[in-house]
């Protein structure tokens, strides 16, 4: 059961934070126990971390503020654990170095900054930047699969929700659309067809021409010839 002081400072902080939202980063209560806080952490531009969405918790104790919460990560990352509490200076692995001062807001700035480090510490891990990045683009998807988070951060659902129709309609419209190669291939072939056509088109002309020469060159000749007879017949009639 926590102490009353501790309930008065922890809705106190989750107001402020209403009023005055960090940047990167947005933490919220359950709504069922004031003293689990769940967070998103957002990846900063220009490291690996990039368009990620990272969900946490952290585990206040009843004695709030004056003993420090435990902190955990729920997202995989590339740089922490899942599941397992982080070794900082704002946690429980450290409470001689606790300040009462510290908020919500403080711990998960600490967190952020930490996360963008390479510094090692309990429940760190060691992997390259590439799968900190594919992580990074898998980490929203990740995320809307845990009923806790669809229900305390419904705006990153609708996110995710726009970003997979963006995807589907672009890969729709791809599939949809010749490639640049198809069409150019395409153009080609339609051009040899039509020259193929023409080709065919002027050789039959020519046998045309021929088969007519071949035809009317007989006749001219005939008649040429049954001229010539007539006059030769006719010429002894013609005689006195």
């Amino acid at each position: 059961m926590a102490d009353k002081s501790c309930i008065k400072r922890l809705q106190k902080e989750y107001r402020a934070l209403c009023k005055e939202p960090v940047s990167h980063i947005v933490a919220r209560p359950s709504p069922s126990d004031i003293l689990e806080w769940h967070y998103v952490l957002e990846g900063s531009e220009g490291t690996p971390f990039a368009g990620g969405f990272y969900h946490g918790k952290i585990k206040f104790p009843p004695e709030y503020p004056y003993k420090p919460p435990g902190i955990s990560m729920i997202t995989p990352n590339g740089r922490f654990m899942t599941q397992k509490k982080i070794c900082l200076s704002m946690s429980d692995f450290h409470p001689e170095s606790w300040n009462p001062m510290w908020s919500v807001s403080s711990i998960l700035t600490g967190l952020l900054s930490f996360m963008m480090d390479n510094s090692p510490t309990t429940g760190s891990v060691n992997t390259t930047a590439a799968e900190k990045e594919r992580l990074a683009k898998a980490s929203l998807a990740f995320n809307c699969k845990n009923p806790t988070f669809r229900k305390l951060f419904p705006e990153y659902v609708e996110k995710y929700n726009e970003q997979h129709q963006s995807e589907q309609l672009a890969a729709e419209q791809a599939s949809s659309k010749p490639s640049e190669e198809g069409k150019t291939r395409h153009i080609m072939e339609k051009i040899k067809s039509r020259e193929e056509e023409n080709i065919n088109k002027v050789a039959a002309d020519r046998e045309d021409m021929k088969r007519n020469r071949k035809q009317s060159f007989p006749t001219w000749m005939m008649l040429l010839l049954f001229s010539i007879f007539g006059v030769l017949m006719a010429l002894p009639l013609l005689q006195p």
